[in-house]
């Protein structure tokens, strides 16, 4: 898996668990963390489809 797609990854999580926790508390601004969770969940499938490209075009 590469780096960045690995880091995206991890702020995906960690923002769906901060989501989670707004929510909980009643704070209408985990939906900020919502749309950070989705633009993250992105750039991870971004990232791994890139490097699947580019590994069969070097193979």
């Amino acid at each position: 898996m590469p780096r960045l797609a690995l880091y995206a990854l991890v702020v995906c999580v960690l923002a769906v668990a901060a989501a989670v926790v707004s929510f909980v508390q009643g704070n209408w601004l985990g939906i900020v963390w919502v749309l950070l969770a989705g633009l993250s969940s992105n750039m991870t499938w971004y990232y791994l489809k890139r490097d699947k490209v580019r590994k069969s075009v070097a193979g």
